[in-house]
């Protein structure tokens, strides 16, 4: 399956959400839908789950419009949406009917992923009754119940324990592995470069960056260096480099016991580390800086709002 969103345009009264939202994503992928609170994330998906309704653009599955009611969805919110005082099973078997499963392969189905997530000894109690961890975990039941093509995670790893967090990577490895298709949002940046391989990033409702994360990484690292010095601490290293190699560098940071500098355009890498050389270095460590996606995210989506 091929997902398109196409120049969604969205406002409440006066206020402007979306400016043009653009991007695409393939079953057997999972695409990380990224942006600071208020950038507009949560709107996108609700306009993708039908649940609010766009100005202007389009959703198109394989090229053509996409219906939501044609097709299984799991979808994860980020403000949750279950009831706190009805049992577990009830809820889990009443939102698998309302997706069109009979009432026995919805009982079915629930108790498979109560065990997956191991909260099978809670399957009679009133949600309200269980930890923020454990409720998110039914959450998640109730997303997988109806075994979706499309899958849609708003910070599915938000009251997770370690232990319980590892138990939906290997989960949502499964989905992808299974040529499912997801988005996935999150702000631990961690969870998505260990799942995602594409990116789009929005800021003040608008898509700032997209595409393959590995390419964007390798981008914005062209033109910056790592280097480790055994004989200075860091700061005498920056300050030597600043006073003998001025007009080489466009700035020198320190992060990580080690130093992050950035050339001048058009400045080789290879006669940096010559000259480098020539002042008597004991260089522990030197090589191309490849940026975290949060060193992206701050570079991109860090103004204050």
């Amino acid at each position: 399956m091929h997902l398109e969103i196409k120049n969604l345009y969205k406002s409440f009264g006066d206020t402007q959400v979306l400016h043009g939202i653009s991007f695409e994503v393939e079953s057997g992928k999972a695409l990380g839908f990224l942006g600071r609170n208020g950038a507009g994330k949560t709107t996108t998906l609700r306009i993708l789950m039908n649940l609010f309704k766009q100005n202007q653009g389009e959703i198109l599955l394989d090229g053509k419009p996409f219906k939501v009611q044609e097709h299984q969805i799991g979808y994860l919110p980020e403000e949750r949406g279950l009831y706190p005082k009805k049992k577990v099973i009830e809820q889990l078997v009443y939102f698998g009917e309302l997706r069109g499963l009979g009432r026995k392969k919805a009982k079915e189905n629930a108790d498979i992923w109560l065990e997956r997530l191991g909260v099978t000894q809670y399957r009679n109690k009133k949600l309200e009754s269980l930890s923020k961890g454990n409720q998110q975990k039914v959450q998640l039941a109730e997303t997988f119940i109806c075994d979706p093509e499309i899958v849609v995670l708003d910070e599915p790893f938000s009251g997770l324990d370690p232990v319980n967090a590892q138990i939906l990577k290997d989960i949502i490895r499964e989905q992808i592995e299974k040529k499912k298709l997801v988005i996935f949002s999150s702000h631990q940046m961690g969870y998505i470069e260990e799942f995602c391989k594409d990116i789009a990033l929005i800021h003040h409702g608008k898509v700032v960056l997209q595409g393959n994360l590995k390419d964007i990484k390798g981008n914005y690292g062209m033109n910056r260096l790592t280097l480790k010095d055994g004989k200075r601490s860091m700061e005498e290293l920056k300050q030597l480099l600043q006073g003998e190699m001025s007009s080489m560098l466009q700035s020198v940071e320190t992060a990580k016991e080690q130093l992050i500098i950035e050339l001048q355009p058009g400045r080789d890498k290879r006669e940096f580390l010559q000259r480098a050389l020539d002042l008597d270095l004991d260089i522990e460590g030197f090589g191309l800086y490849e940026p975290t996606l949060e060193d992206i995210f701050v570079e991109k989506a860090g103004d204050i709002a």
